[in-house]
């Protein structure tokens, strides 16, 4: 192996610490019983369902073998295996002892995760309750926040809370604030006096205030849970609560190597001098499966789900393990045409509930490139194939160059849409990557929409705004190595910002808010001697003695 104590993401529920589930017909359970001794890295324990990445990792498992594996289910139950618990958030003693890039990380994957539960229930009709049976502190109720519907059992004790300014000196920034105000509509005032209070609300107050959906006494709360999970059983709409088998989730076939990693249809090539990364996604070989029966036959290894699964690992790969790595350069090779047929067979099926779900993961991983904090160059050469789907790819870069070489002397690459990049793979602003590129001009979009299709040479990108640049094959080695080098040398942390804020312009929506507005204050706020200082309160939470704050304001 090239690289020690690497984290990897994948997981098993047979060797499940942290979640068990249980499928009962349309219904899934997923209970949360925290294994105390479980931490992904010594040094804490995980108390009072308190979670870190590795528990959060299971939760992400779980929520794909439901999307894949039991396609019957239409509605999943979050709740505790323990008793008057439901789960005390992040657990403080990991936020304490990690470095910033992992706190920073771990905010950014457990959020991905809980925006793909919003996501299946937008577009897959899977729609989600967290029946709370205990106390819901910090990220226990942001997870509760994720889901449809929230139930809180009313005991007299159990309350839910966002306790980390007035604990931590933290936010509730993972998307608890916004998720609040925008998804719940809490006035802004209920939500000051909520986000200021370390015991939170209870029972009628907390169902009064907006902050849950329904309250039951213990006696009757599964009564409740059960009502509840059937009345959204009955509304759900879309190809989910088939009676078809599922589809097996084998695992990532990933291999390391001593400067990345390779899987089949995805290479990742590491220049740790240079801190870049060459990000490559390989077309199918061949025209890729078309009907039904092929393409569930396929499973797990049909093309457009297989390169995404790859995809979404080499990301996450990169971003917990290879921090250093600045810079990915985007590459595709292959032959555009079968990337084409891949996507004519996506749209024909949508309707099925097994392409519904590869849809699903494509969005979701396209949406993890998006949120990257890495700058993202797109190199466009000879025998690449950035056609419809992995057009997405250039689309998403920062900067996208494209070769364009003389008449005579080769052939230069070409780019080309499908109907997938005209809706199905919206980015977290509810835009597609086309609207958002050329800021909602639909003269522009409908003229793009109708060259579905067309083989785009570098004078018709350039023409036609689709690409940064187009060297030709004389100026194009200097052009890239400038490019390169100009981008390596500037900050790291003024690149994230600046790449944040350029990636959704445009409307505002929830989750933009929370990777960029909440994300940049959470940031500033983790490297604050009041959070994270030798009296700050992250650090002496536990401790028996108060923070001291720094009582100027900045």
């Amino acid at each position: 192996m090239a690289y020690e104590n690497l984290i990897t993401f994948d997981r098993d529920p047979e060797t499940y610490r942290h979640w068990s589930m249980d499928v009962d017909g349309e219904v899934a359970t997923l209970t949360m019983t925290v294994d105390e001794d479980g931490g992904l890295r010594p040094g804490y324990a995980l108390k009072l369902n308190s979670y870190d990445l590795g528990v959060d990792m299971e939760l992400h498992d779980a929520v794909q073998r439901i999307r894949f594996e039991h396609p019957q289910v239409k509605t999943v139950v979050l709740t505790s295996g323990l008793d008057r618990m439901f789960c005390a958030g992040a657990n403080i003693y990991m936020l304490g002892q990690s470095s910033h890039g992992w706190k920073v990380n771990f905010c950014k994957f457990t959020n991905e995760t809980r925006n793909g539960l919003e996501d299946s229930s937008q577009h897959s009709g899977l729609k989600f309750v967290a029946a709370v049976n205990g106390t819901c502190a910090g990220g226990g109720y942001e997870v509760a926040l994720a889901c449809d519907e929230i139930v809180l059992i009313d005991d007299r004790s159990s309350a839910v809370s966002l306790p980390e300014a007035p604990l931590l000196g933290v936010l509730p920034g993972t998307g608890g604030l916004t998720r609040v105000t925008d998804k719940r509509k809490v006035r802004r005032d209920i939500a000051d006096v909520f986000c200021t209070s370390e015991e939170g609300f209870r029972g009628k107050k907390a169902l009064d205030w907006g902050l849950v959906d329904h309250i039951a006494p213990k006696q009757s709360f599964q009564e409740k849970v059960s009502d509840r999970v059937a009345a959204l059983s009955a509304e759900a709409t879309g190809p989910r609560g088939t009676t078809e088998p599922g589809i097996p989730m084998t695992p990532v076939a990933r291999n390391v190597k001593d400067n990345g990693y390779d899987y089949p249809n995805v290479s990742v090539d590491i220049d740790g001098s240079g801190r870049i990364a060459s990000i490559t996604v390989k077309a199918p070989t061949e025209t890729p499966a078309s009907d039904l029966a092929a393409i569930k036959a396929a499973g797990m290894n049909w093309w457009p789900l297989a390169m995404a699964r790859e995809l979404d690992d080499a990301i996450l790969m990169l971003r917990t393990n290879h921090e250093e790595i600045g810079l990915w350069t985007l590459k595709t090779e292959g032959d555009p045409a079968h990337v084409l047929a891949a996507d004519a067979a996506l749209a024909d099926h949508v309707d099925d509930w097994f392409v519904n779900e590869t849809i699903g993961m494509i969005r979701r991983t396209l949406a993890r490139v998006d949120v990257t904090s890495r700058s993202l160059f797109a190199m466009i050469e000879e025998g690449s194939c950035f056609a419809g789907t992995l057009f997405e790819l250039a689309l998403a870069a920062d900067r996208s160059f494209m070769l364009d070489l003389p008449e005579g002397e080769g052939e230069a690459p070409t780019i080309a849409f499908s109907s997938m990049n005209f809706g199905p793979y919206r980015m977290v602003n509810g835009l597609t990557r086309l609207e958002t590129r050329f800021n909602e001009d639909t003269a522009v979009i409908t003229a793009l929409e109708d060259r579905i299709g067309e083989a785009l040479t570098p004078a018709d990108a350039m023409e036609d705004g689709l690409v940064t640049f187009a060297p030709d094959d004389l100026d194009w080695d200097d052009e890239i190595r400038i490019a390169i080098e100009e981008r390596a040398s500037l900050s790291p942390d003024a690149l994230t910002g600046l790449e944040a804020n350029l990636r959704f312009g445009g409307r505002e929506t929830m989750f933009t808010k929370i990777f960029g507005r909440l994300s940049a204050w959470q940031n500033w706020i983790f490297i604050r001697p009041n959070a994270v200082g030798e009296t700050g309160a992250l650090k002496r939470f536990g401790g028996g003695s108060k923070a001291e704050f720094d009582w100027k304001r900045v």
